[in-house]
């Protein structure tokens, strides 16, 4: 076959192939249900958490995961969406929701196994004129099985009473007027706090959160603590420690320039920090000071928890790490 043949027979197979993907139909990624991948468990992961003594972890592209080994080995949910997902929160050994981009809810009855889809933008979009369907809830968290609420980007802020059969728009019961980004739910000791863009911090009051003021200006990516200690974090390695409910701070040295993206309280009750950079921070005297953690492998991190056998369990770009729960801390 001549050159000119050949070139000729490309061309026609580019075409034909152009045609058949323009005509393909497209499909939503909250219609399309998240699809297998034997690399998941070594890819993007955004949150983890435990359902009763199993881990589950939740990323990117609907990914779901399930540990029944303390995260030595990894099995894939069934979910029903390709959206990415940004949170995890389980009431109960069997109830757990998830939340992502596209204003998805997602609800499992048995540990995180299955999924079923309870909420998406679409039907969001409905309840909130003048809101895109594309709006991203960034976390979850419930108190029991029927109490929850779920927060995102621009104010965007969801209770349900029910188990999340119904979810209500809560957007006016935060003082939050200039609609800023909401990051995180952080239950501390017996109160649940919101944190956001412009050193917001929210704490909720009955039926309303109310604004607990901060010394810093930069974004709040969580806050973690336990009875008589409140840590909030977020960019370029900043952290503040408040011993008397907000009302007064004191800086932390943390020792890190990169964005604080993680936290946790071990079972002994020690507080640890993670960064975007993968720095692992450790606090042996209630979040006063920390220290650098050696680590056997490092990447970013995104969410951690516990896990009684293992210590710690991390997330992030390269997927789930573990790490011991007594650090060797650098001098």
């Amino acid at each position: 076959m001549s050159v000119f043949k050949r070139c000729s027979a490309v061309v026609l197979v580019l075409a034909a192939l152009h045609g058949a993907a323009q005509a393909a139909p497209f499909t939503d990624v909250l219609d399309l249900p998240a699809m297998p991948s034997a690399l998941a468990a070594t890819s993007a992961l955004r949150d983890v958490a435990m359902a009763g003594e199993r881990l589950v972890a939740v990323g990117p592209r609907g990914h779901i995961l399930y540990s029944d080994d303390h995260g030595l080995h990894w099995q894939q949910a069934q979910v029903p969406v390709s959206a990415d997902l940004n949170a995890v929160s389980f009431a109960t050994a069997e109830l757990g929701w998830a939340v992502g981009h596209d204003g998805v809810v997602l609800h499992s009855r048995d540990g995180g196994v299955h999924w079923q889809k309870q909420l998406d933008g679409r039907l969001l979009a409905e309840q909130l004129p003048g809101t895109g369907s594309d709006n991203a809830l960034l976390d979850v968290w419930f108190s029991d099985a029927l109490h929850g609420y779920a927060v995102g980007v621009f104010n965007l802020l969801l209770r349900t009473v029910d188990g999340g059969e119904h979810w209500l728009p809560w957007l006016d019961h935060s003082d939050n007027p200039q609609g800023l980004h909401l990051t995180s739910l952080a239950p501390v000791a017996d109160q649940l706090y919101i944190t956001g863009e412009q050193g917001l911090l929210l704490k909720l009051d009955g039926e309303r959160f109310t604004r607990v003021d901060t010394p810093y200006a930069g974004t709040l990516f969580g806050a973690v603590g336990k009875p008589g200690v409140l840590l909030v974090y977020g960019l370029r390695g900043h952290a503040y420690r408040s011993t008397d409910g907000g009302r007064q701070w004191q800086p932390v040295t943390t020792g890190v320039n990169t964005s604080l993206t993680a936290a946790g309280v071990d079972r002994d009750g020690h507080l640890w920090l993670a960064s975007q950079a993968g720095d692992l921070l450790f606090s042996q005297d209630d979040g006063a000071s920390f220290h650098s953690v050696s680590q056997s492998g490092r990447g970013p991190v995104t969410a951690l928890t516990t896990d009684a056998a293992t210590g710690l369990v991390l997330v992030g770009e390269r997927g789930v790490r573990t790490q011991v729960a007594t650090p060797t801390l650098h001098p």
